[in-house]
């Protein structure tokens, strides 16, 4: 009696494999081996980590972003299985990212690097899973743009994104009157706030619900996060500024609301771990066990919401005035807010001065609306130029 094959596996390419992002997606595929294939993997520089994770795996595809991590993965080629293709540079992401018979790419690198690759996958005709949120912020009508043309998809990864994106399923753009994200508040929520001045990058780093890398968690205490995914959000959903919302929640059980015209309200719950967003951006449409236990409501559950304090966290302030002034204003808050942080994380820029230096760039550049990818890209280059520059002036 003949057996039906079984059904075909999604190839997946997953750029930012060594990261938070990466590790969480490399659980869900190893739990679901009948699903999902690891096709191509790439990561900044952590080549050793790479190598383990080809070996596992049993990934031939593998790429490298920074030269001197290239060159030392060349020159270990046992490390990595028999027949690797090793690439190189941002046109090593990019080649990986429209690599025939993938069918899915997850984008997690950190910051702008994901924005080429990203649009080389969808002009390729393959389904974007989006952790890097910097990508739309940057850029976000020539991505939306790039998915309608081939008709890609674009599956939200960010907890939040991903939780509007399963609350939308089924209504029309016209029935949403707002969407709510919730922001955890980060590792300083609760702190008096005459001491932040005092705080240090180790004390921002111990965020309380969720294990992420270290610019993305600085974020969380500043709630640029936050702020990005408003710009992100209105993007994705095409939504007007005054539509997105967002509300401090601390427990990290709530991930989203979505307000509808008639009053009623749907929101996404999750335990505060990535392999539920990632695993359903991954396996969409169908559903799978998770990897993890879900939330357990006969165990004592309470759930918080505060508004958000824009005075103790003016970084949200600031991207909704950069969501209403549109043009070419996200990218320089992305831009400006990445070289602040980092600046913070060296020790060479106060906690509290992230949101001066994001607000002296915004104020100093032009942000005519960038035509196309090379101005957009220069107008990031620009904007973290005036941001260094403030920084090593101290105008803070």
């Amino acid at each position: 009696m003949a057996t039906s094959a079984p059904p075909s596996r999604k190839r997946v390419v997953l750029l930012g494999a060594t990261g938070s992002i990466g590790e969480n997606t490399l659980r869900v595929i190893a739990a679901h081996p009948d699903k999902l294939e690891l096709f191509a993997i790439a990561a900044r520089g952590n080549w050793e980590k790479l190598a383990a994770i080809a070996r596992t795996h049993g990934v031939r595809h593998v790429g490298l972003f920074d030269d001197d991590a290239f060159a030392a993965a060349r020159a270990h080629p046992a490390a990595f299985p028999a027949d690797t293709r090793l690439v190189g540079g941002l046109a090593g992401l990019v080649e990986l990212a429209q690599l025939p018979g993938a069918d899915i790419v997850l984008v997690a690198v950190v910051g702008t690097t994901g924005l080429e690759p990203a649009l080389a996958a969808l002009k390729a005709g393959k389904d974007l899973a989006l952790a890097s949120k910097e990508i739309l912020v940057l850029a976000g009508q020539h991505v939306l743009a790039a998915a309608a043309a081939s008709g890609a998809k674009i599956l939200p990864v960010d907890s939040e994104h991903n939780a509007v994106f399963q609350c939308l399923q089924g209504h029309p753009h016209s029935s949403v009157r707002r969407i709510t994200l919730t922001a955890s508040g980060g590792a300083f929520r609760d702190l008096p706030l005459e001491a932040l001045g005092n705080v240090t990058p180790a004390d921002a780093l111990k965020h309380p619900n969720w294990s992420m890398g270290p610019k993305i968690t600085v974020d969380s205490a500043t709630l640029a996060n936050k702020g990005l995914e408003l710009i992100e959000a209105q993007c994705l959903f095409g939504l007007s500024p005054e539509q997105c919302d967002a509300v401090l929640h601390p427990q990290s059980i709530v991930h989203a609301f979505v307000e509808f015209t008639d009053g009623a309200m749907l929101a996404q719950l999750g335990p505060p771990s990535m392999t539920f967003p990632i695993q359903h951006a991954l396996l969409h449409p169908t559903r799978a066990p998770g990897v993890e236990p879900a939330l357990d409501f006969k165990k004592l559950l309470s759930l918080e919401f505060r508004p958000v304090d824009e005075v103790r966290f003016p970084m949200l302030r600031l991207a909704r005035e950069t969501m209403v002034a549109g043009r070419g204003a996200p990218a320089v808050y992305n831009a400006a807010n990445e070289v602040a942080v980092a600046a913070f994380l060296a020790h060479a820029l106060p906690f509290l001065a992230i949101p001066r230096i994001v607000e002296h760039v915004l104020a100093h550049l032009a942000t005519a609306a960038p035509a196309d990818l090379p101005a957009i890209l220069a107008l990031d280059l620009e904007a973290r130029r005036l941001a260094r520059s403030a920084i090593e002036k101290h105008l803070f």
